[in-house]
C-alpha cells in the first residue's frame, strides 16, 4: 500500500481546475461556524483525518450498546456547526484528543463524512461527500452509505473515513477505493457504488433491488430506496448534504415507485455518471437542472423521518452560520 499521505496534497501545491475548486468552498452544512481553528488544526493526511472523524462521531447504531440514550437525538444534528457545539461542550478540547465511545456525538456515515470534507475545506482542499452503497459491510448485500472524494493529483480520490488503512479484512485500499469505468451501471463488483450507478444498473436488470437499502434485515430496501438515493446523491453534489431521513420534492413517499417519475431520476443518473467521467457538460446541466427544478432541490423546509425521534418538518432556513452555497464555477 502506498504511502497514504501521498494521496492528498493542499490544493495551492498544483493547478486546480475552476470546475472543482467550486468544491474547495463551504456549504452551509460543512461550515464549522466558530469553531474554523478546530478544523485547521486536524491533519488532512485521509487516514490520520478519519480517526479524527471517528473520535468524534459515534455510529448510532453500531455503537449504540455503549451510547447513553439522551444522545439518540444527535444524529439529526444536521449542520457540522452544530455537531462541533456539542462535541466542544463536552470536551473543549483539540478534536485528536481521545473521547471515550460514549461521550462522543451520536451520528452516521453522513456526518463522518461530512466532518472529514469540512476539515478538507477548510483547508482549501476540494472535497465532497458521495452517497450510494457499499458492498464492504455484509457479503452479498449493499448497505447505504456516504463516503468522501477529494481532489489530490489531478484526480478524484474516494475513501472511507469509517475505515482504516490496511485493515486486513478488505482485499481493497479504504483510502483509495476504485472508481466506475463507465455510464451503463454495470460497475457493481466495486466496493462502493453510488446512487446512480446502481439505479442505472437496476433499469438495466443487472441488479437485485432487494439487495440494497440499510440493512439485509430491515425492510428499508429496494427500488424506491435506490431512486431516492439518486436524488440525495444529487444534492449532495451540489452542497447540500442532507440527512439521509430528509424527504422532498420527487422523493417516493410512501415506500414504493407508485407515481414516481422515473424517466426524471433515469435523466438525472446518466447525468450524475457522465459527470463522474469528467463531462463538464453534464456537470453543468446538473448543476443548472438542480437550481431550476423544485422537485431536485429542498425548498425552505423537509420533512425529517428522524430514526431516533418524531418525524417533523425542518425549517432548512434556520442554519447557524449564513454561508455561500457551492458556487457554480
Amino acid at each position: 500500500m502506498n504511502d497514504p499521505s501521498s494521496r492528498l496534497a493542499p490544493s495551492g501545491t498544483t493547478a486546480v481546475p475552476r470546475s472543482v475548486a467550486r468544491w474547495a468552498t463551504h456549504s452551509p452544512y460543512s461550515s464549522p461556524g466558530e469553531h474554523a481553528r478546530l478544523l485547521r488544526a486536524v491533519p488532512t493526511d485521509p487516514d490520520a483525518l478519519g480517526q479524527v472523524a471517528r473520535n468524534v462521531i459515534a455510529h448510532y447504531r453500531a455503537e449504540a450498546a455503549v451510547m447513553p440514550a439522551e444522545r439518540a437525538t444527535d444524529v439529526d444534528s444536521r449542520w457540522l456547526a452544530t455537531i462541533l457545539d456539542l462535541d466542544h461542550s463536552r470536551h473543549g478540547t483539540p478534536l485528536a484528543v481521545p473521547r471515550a465511545i460514549c461521550d462522543r456525538v451520536g451520528g452516521c456515515c453522513r456526518d463522518h463524512a461530512l466532518l472529514a470534507v469540512g476539515v478538507l475545506r477548510e483547508h482549501g482542499i476540494p472535497a465532497r461527500t458521495r452517497v450510494g452503497f457499499a458492498a464492504y459491510f455484509t457479503p452479498g448485500f449493499h448497505h447505504d452509505h456516504v463516503v468522501v472524494e477529494h481532489w489530490a493529483d489531478g484526480r478524484w480520490v474516494r475513501w472511507d473515513p469509517e475505515l482504516t488503512a490496511g485493515d486486513p479484512a478488505f482485499s481493497f485500499d479504504p483510502l483509495d477505493l476504485p472508481l466506475e469505468k463507465g455510464v451503463t451501471g454495470e460497475d457493481l463488483t466495486l466496493p462502493f457504488v453510488p446512487a446512480a450507478t446502481a439505479w442505472l444498473a437496476l433499469r438495466a436488470g443487472l441488479a437485485d433491488a432487494d439487495l440494497f437499502g440499510l440493512d439485509p434485515g430491515l425492510p428499508v430496501r429496494g427500488d424506491w430506496f435506490v431512486h431516492d438515493y439518486v436524488l440525495f446523491e444529487l444534492a449532495h453534489r451540489q452542497g447540500d448534504e442532507l440527512l439521509l431521513w430528509d424527504t422532498w420534492g420527487a422523493m417516493s413517499t410512501d415506500d414504493t415507485l407508485e407515481g414516481a417519475d422515473l424517466t426524471l431520476v433515469d435523466e438525472i443518473a446518466a447525468l450524475l455518471a457522465r459527470a463522474d467521467q469528467g463531462d463538464r457538460e453534464a456537470e453543468d446541466e446538473l448543476t443548472a437542472r438542480y437550481a431550476a427544478d423544485d422537485r431536485l432541490h429542498p425548498g425552505p423546509r423537509v420533512r425529517t423521518l428522524s430514526l431516533t425521534g418524531p418525524s417533523r418538518w425542518t425549517d432548512l432556513a434556520s442554519r447557524p452560520l449564513e454561508t455561500d452555497r457551492l458556487s457554480a464555477e
